[in-house]
């Protein structure tokens, strides 16, 4: 390779990771900002039967797929930050748990690593984009409810279950708390990264 070819493949690479870090960065500033905006609001709650399922983490686990468990990871992040902003400026009785980031910032920065890793290696064993979707869907929603509630239990959970004003082990109150709320939200975590997955691998072709 002569020394202006040299020149010209290395300005080349160069303009190509800079557009590569600026799509990252765009997805990244895109998905935090839903994903603030749908813990701020109702929107970020679906009815399913007596309860609401959440879906504010599912752009976690769209940037993790789409880009990678940095970019989920970061998302995830700011997605935790924003989870703790929210428990300081509109406190209610068990608010005090998500000011401290072991419980609001560090299992929503693991769904965004942990999805992309689930969804490779689905996709490698199936090579069906709905699947995989659908799969990586669910877990990464039972992550959001167990690591959270995981993080309650070991960090607070007598004082949690106080505040909740309920009586007995904390323990069960929690596992009932993982079934009700987890469930429905791996249902329709489930459906929601099926769909934008398949929608996303269509705008590729």
């Amino acid at each position: 390779m002569s020394w202006n070819g040299g020149v010209f493949f290395m300005m080349n690479t160069s303009a190509s990771v800079r557009k590569v870090n600026v799509r990252k960065m765009t997805i990244i500033g895109v998905l935090s900002a839903i994903s603030i905006m749908l813990s701020m609001t109702p929107l970020g709650f679906i009815p399913v039967g007596p309860t609401k399922a959440t879906i504010m983490h599912i752009p976690v686990i769209i940037g993790a797929i789409m880009e990678g468990p940095i970019v989920g990871g970061a998302i995830g992040f700011i997605f935790g930050i924003s989870s703790l902003l929210n428990a300081i400026i509109n406190p209610t009785v068990t608010s005090f748990v998500f000011i401290n980031p072991l419980v609001s910032i560090l299992p929503r920065v693991m769904i965004g690593v942990l999805a992309y890793y689930v969804y490779q290696l689905i996709i490698k064993a199936t090579n069906k984009v709905y699947i995989s979707g659908l799969i990586t869907g669910a877990i990464g929603s039972l992550l959001n409810t167990a690591g959270v509630l995981g993080m309650i239990y070991v960090l607070y959970a007598d004082k949690y279950l106080h505040a909740m004003g309920k009586s007995g082990s904390a323990g069960k109150v929690i596992m009932a708390l993982a079934a009700a709320n987890g469930v429905p939200e791996a249902i329709v975590g489930a459906l929601v990264v099926a769909a934008v997955a398949t929608v996303l691998k269509k705008s590729k072709k």
